[in-house]
């Protein structure tokens, strides 16, 4: 039996499908083609296909039912649409009935070459390579979570990860990643809150030589650091209106300017978009923009909190103790009854994230063979949350400053003093965080000062 990959072309415009199949044959890969919904349904009846690829608009329906009936009967065949220039409704529709990815016309053959490996790449390996990188638990919940990420895996469609700080946005970011065709590309993932607003631009396209003052040579950015695999936004929210505009285009056209430079040029990136933040909110108030939304949510996948999945805990604790033990080559400390109930019975607001910066300082303080209750230090620090009571002679601004203090004080010492996990804990960017501590006087680093107003 041959192992050449075969392609269906269908499109009911003669000169495209002509360009197609002879760009495919080109890539050695046998191409069939239909003018129409119903010769294509007789051509998957006859034969098995690596891939195929549909215009939007056919004669007798649209590429849309085509989709859907490859997602029902012809499960695990990769389906990518080619839609006109400017229908990004079109584009989105049919990511969210099943399709792989998508093409606008006129079609570009340097976006076609590798839409058409990557699925290939996905035919060829329906089973996920192993990795170390892995979701613990057997909850309800977090069994959702890995169903859903193996979905996603095998398409090209912007994923957006919503959830509370700490619930591990970023972890399902690379399993998605990590389980695709891109696989053997770059995973970048890139925290946009922690990006000076002045450079943001330079930062996600990069710029030419003598393009601003301190642009010595050339530099690529983080879309062209990502080319082939997969880009992953961090904090989205955190992205000023003048650059939602720019990162809107970017996804829309696959294509970025540099700074000082007259020429855009085509990258083939995945987008997943991450943050604690309600975007719907933050869409109402106009400081985000609701085009940009729906291209990054085409597919959400919501990560659920701890709280949510309290039975995983026992099974996360092993995991995290046996993780930092190994990376400190010592023995692996028991945790004690009590412990384990102090850990069942708390809250977690900053989740999975917190749970480990517990165990962290729990080992530290510990005998080496027992974890108490004593090292977990969690009666303490929810002490600390507590609201103080209001001292009538205490001014509001005075009194709500020394909640502020506490709040920042205590999410500084479950981070280890990490300032970015602390604002992730407090659910603020990175930059008002510092400006927070600089107003407040709890910075000790001089650079903190000069954050914006």
């Amino acid at each position: 039996m041959s192992n050449t990959p075969t392609c269906l072309v269908v499109d009911d415009e003669t000169d495209i499908r002509e360009l197609v199949v002879l760009t495919l044959e080109r890539m050695e890969i046998q191409a069939d083609s239909a003018g129409s919904l119903a010769e294509a349904k007789q051509l998957l009846e006859q034969r098995t296909y690596s891939l195929c690829l549909t215009d939007m608009r056919l004669p007798d329906g649209s590429g849309l039912d085509l989709v859907k009936c490859i997602a029902q009967s012809y499960a695990g065949l990769p389906v990518a649409v080619i839609t006109a220039y400017g229908s990004a409704e079109n584009a989105v529709s049919a990511l969210k009935a099943g399709a792989f990815d998508y093409l606008t016309k006129p079609i570009s053959l340097k976006q076609l070459r590798p839409l058409v490996q990557s699925a290939l790449k996905l035919s060829a390996s329906d089973t996920p390579d192993s990795d170390t990188l892995t979701m613990i638990g057997n909850s309800a919940p977090i069994q959702q979570v890995r169903t859903m990420i193996e979905k996603l895996s095998r398409s090209q469609a912007p994923v957006y990860i919503s959830g509370e700080s700490g619930s591990g946005k970023e972890l399902a970011a690379r399993l998605i990643h990590r389980n695709s065709s891109r696989r053997d590309e770059p995973f970048i993932a890139v925290n946009c809150g922690a990006i000076p607003e002045n450079l943001m631009e330079s930062e996600f396209f990069g710029h030419k030589k003598g393009a601003f003052t301190g642009a010595v040579q050339d530099k690529d950015g983080m879309f062209h650091a990502a080319k082939g695999g997969t880009l992953f936004l961090d904090e989205v929210a955190d992205l000023p209106l003048a650059m939602q505009v720019k990162l809107l285009r970017a996804i829309q056209e696959k294509k970025v300017r540099m700074v000082g430079s007259t020429q855009e040029e085509s990258v083939d990136v995945r987008i997943i978009s991450a943050t604690h933040k309600n975007l719907g909110v933050m869409m109402e108030r106009g400081e985000f923009r609701q085009d940009l939304y729906y291209r990054l949510n085409v597919i959400e996948l919501k990560m659920p909190s701890l709280r949510d999945m309290q039975q995983d805990i026992p099974l996360m604790v092993d995991a995290l103790l046996q993780k930092h033990c190994r990376e400190q080559g010592s023995a692996v400390p028991e945790l004690s009854a009590q412990a384990q109930q102090i850990l069942l019975k708390h809250s977690f607001p900053g989740n999975i994230r917190e749970l480990e910066n517990v165990l962290e300082r729990a080992l530290a303080l510990c005998d080496g063979k027992v974890i108490t209750p004593e090292d977990l230090l969690l009666d303490g620090n929810e002490k600390t949350m507590t609201t103080p009571e209001h001292d009538e002679g205490l001014p509001l601004p005075d009194y709500l400053e020394t909640i502020e203090k506490k709040a920042i004080l205590n999410a500084l010492e479950k981070s280890n003093q990490n300032k970015t996990a602390a604002a992730k804990l407090l659910g603020v960017s990175f930059r008002t965080f510092r400006y927070r501590l600089s107003k407040l006087g709890l910075s000790k680093d001089p650079s903190d000062k000069d954050e914006m107003d």
